[in-house]
C-alpha cells in the first residue's frame, strides 16, 4: 500500500510517501514546499495546489493523510492554515484518492506514544520507523511522513483487531467471554 501524507502549511507544505506492507515502512519521497513568505496568500495557495497535484499524481498513492486543524490562539494564523489545508484537500479529492484525517495529538501518540511530544522527537521516531540515516529534514516533511505512518498504523491489524472487538454482541473481557457463543458466531 502507498500512503501520501500532507502537513499543510501557508509558507511551507509538508509531504511525505511511504510504500508498506503494514508492519515494514519504505520512504518513497518527502520534502516541503517552500513559499516566499511575503507572497500574497492567493499565490502561496494557488503553488501549494499546483505542486501537490503533480505530487499525487507522480507518486499514484493508494490513500492521502492529511494533518486536521487543531485549535490555535491566533485566529488569523489559524484561518491562514485553514486555507492551506483547503486546497491541500481540494488536490488529493482531484486525484480521485480517499482521504483520511488525523489529529496533530492522535498522530504524536501513533508515533512517539505521546500526545504532546516535540518536533525532535517527532523526527527522530520518523527515521527510527522508517530505517533512515539521518531525520527527515525539514521537520514539515517528517511531520508528513508521521501523518502517513499514523494512517497506516490506524489501519493496521491491530486497529482491526479492535475494530471487531468494538462490535456489538461480542464480549468485551474475558470474564465475559462464553466460547459457544462464539463458535455459533462464526458459523455461516
Amino acid at each position: 500500500m502507498r500512503v501520501f501524507g500532507i502537513d499543510p502549511g501557508s509558507v511551507r507544505t509538508g509531504y511525505g510517501c511511504i510504500d508498506t506492507d503494514g508492519r515494514r515502512h519504505h520512504l518513497v519521497d518527502c520534502g516541503a514546499i517552500m513559499c516566499q513568505p511575503r507572497a500574497a496568500l492567493a499565490d502561496r495557495l494557488e503553488q501549494i495546489h499546483t505542486r501537490l497535484r503533480e505530487l499525487i499524481s507522480a507518486a499514484r498513492p493508494d490513500c492521502i493523510a492529511i494533518e486536521n486543524l487543531f485549535h490555535a490562539r491566533n485566529v488569523k494564523s489559524a484561518l491562514v492554515l485553514g486555507h492551506a489545508r483547503g486546497v491541500a484537500v481540494l488536490a488529493a479529492v482531484q486525484a480521485g484518492v480517499p482521504i483520511v484525517e488525523y489529529t496533530p495529538a492522535s498522530i504524536k501518540s501513533a508515533i512517539v506514544g505521546y500526545g504532546r511530544a516535540d518536533k525532535r522527537q517527532m523526527q527522530q521516531m520518523v527515521k527510527l520507523l522508517l530505517g533512515l540515516d539521518a531525520p527527515p529534514s525539514p521537520h514539515d516533511a517528517a511531520d508528513a511522513l508521521a501523518v502517513a505512518i499514523c494512517h497506516v498504523q490506524a489501519s493496521g491489524p491491530i486497529a482491526q483487531i479492535a475494530a471487531r472487538a468494538a462490535q456489538p454482541g461480542l464480549p468485551r473481557s474475558w470474564r465475559n467471554m462464553k466460547p459457544e457463543q462464539l463458535v455459533r458466531r462464526q458459523a455461516p
